[in-house]
């Protein structure tokens, strides 16, 4: 009798074990697929290692909130990445993304947003797979926005040649040398021209993805969005440019 808890301890072990196995396996995140309600925009966030924690999250949770809002089409919001594997931050987050755009089966995307990350200004902008990506994304997409460096991508992707743009502000001249043809707006915090946002990024990230809010659903909405989120929201404080 003395042996039968040792033995039934090992059993509840080696199950435990499986378990967790069966839990983490990569099996189960490839069949992973986020849950996107009928009528709403499908709003896509491009993730990569070095993305930077504020450019995502920001208007990340802007959008998410939509959906705690009534008499509204609201936001779906879901990350795109070139693996299903995990992506680290800037800052060291782990995030899984919920599409690989390389080879998943993508819904179609109303919102592309770009958020800034580590090598957008040298290495990623080789990375001819990502950006026709975003070049396809972005001829059929109602909006297209970017935080930060972000825009680096889009005007590599050829989306940005024809309207006006900003960037992170201490990077507007390597912008402009890196892009000559371009028209660049400095001293503002976001552009929108046509259908493409570019904002200065960091924590002003907030200031485009409540803009596109008040330019979908109008300022009650959006003043409802940012109170959920203790922002004090008044775009006509806002520095910005939307060119007639």
């Amino acid at each position: 009798m003395k042996y039968i808890f040792p033995l039934a301890f090992a059993v509840v072990l080696l199950s435990c074990s499986e378990s967790r196995e069966k839990t983490n396996s990569p099996a189960r995140e490839e069949a992973y697929s986020p849950k996107l309600e009928s009528n709403r925009y499908n709003v896509a966030f491009l993730i990569m290692d070095g993305t930077y924690n504020t450019e995502f999250t920001a208007p990340f949770d802007i959008f998410q909130h939509t959906q705690y809002r009534e008499g509204i089409k609201a936001m779906n919001t879901f990350t795109v990445a070139n693996s299903r594997d995990a992506v680290i931050s800037f800052e060291g987050v782990r995030i899984l993304p919920d599409f690989d755009y390389t080879r998943d089966s993508l819904p179609p995307i109303d919102i592309l947003v770009v958020p800034s990350a580590e090598h957008h200004l040298d290495s990623d902008l080789e990375d001819e797979v990502m950006l026709n990506f975003v070049k396809q994304v972005g001829q059929t997409a109602k909006f297209v926005t970017s935080h930060c460096d972000g825009s680096f991508v889009l005007a590599k992707a050829g989306l940005l040649d024809s309207v006006v743009s900003t960037t992170f502000p201490s990077d507007i001249e390597a912008y402009k040398t890196m892009f000559p043809n371009l028209k660049v707006a400095d001293s503002v915090l976001f552009v929108h021209d046509g259908k493409y946002i570019t904002s200065a990024g960091g924590a002003r990230s907030f200031d485009a993805a409540l803009y596109l809010c008040e330019f979908l659903y109008g300022k009650e909405i959006a003043r409802s969005l940012a109170k959920g989120l203790v922002i004090d929201w008044d775009l006509d404080a806002v520095p910005h440019l939307i060119p007639q």
